[in-house]
């Protein structure tokens, strides 16, 4: 099934990295295989389409996560925390997204076997 045939791929992703933030705050790693389960489960499409769901709501995070260091740097020490903020942000995409990321990938997997 392709990403567009049945308009729930991308409310999938949203709507797993809204549930992946909040399970997160309280339990760390149950947060990512939850919100890509609940991606995955959107989603449809089986098990590759259900991952790739829950991977992108990973990286979602990810992307998050480095533009709100980029901007808390630039506003705390102007240009050199922009460099600064830009360059740990660049970090911080791959790392989270090999934690948010791989996990919310094999949560979205099961989720969307199960309703393939």
């Amino acid at each position: 099934m392709a990403d567009g045939e049945n308009g729930n791929f991308w409310l999938g992703v949203v709507v797993g990295w809204v549930i992946m933030v909040i399970v997160d705050l309280f339990v760390p790693v149950l947060g990512p295989l939850a919100g890509g389960f609940a991606a995955g489960y959107i989603a449809r499409g089986g098990a590759w389409n259900g991952g790739k769901a829950g991977a992108l709501a990973g990286i979602l995070g990810a992307v998050i996560i480095a533009i709100l260091v980029l901007i808390g740097a630039t506003a705390l020490m102007g240009g050199v925390g922009f460099l600064a903020g830009f360059f740990v942000g660049g970090l911080l995409v791959v790392g989270v997204f090999l934690y948010l990321g791989i996990l919310a990938f094999i949560g979205g997997a099961i989720a969307g076997a199960m309703r393939a």
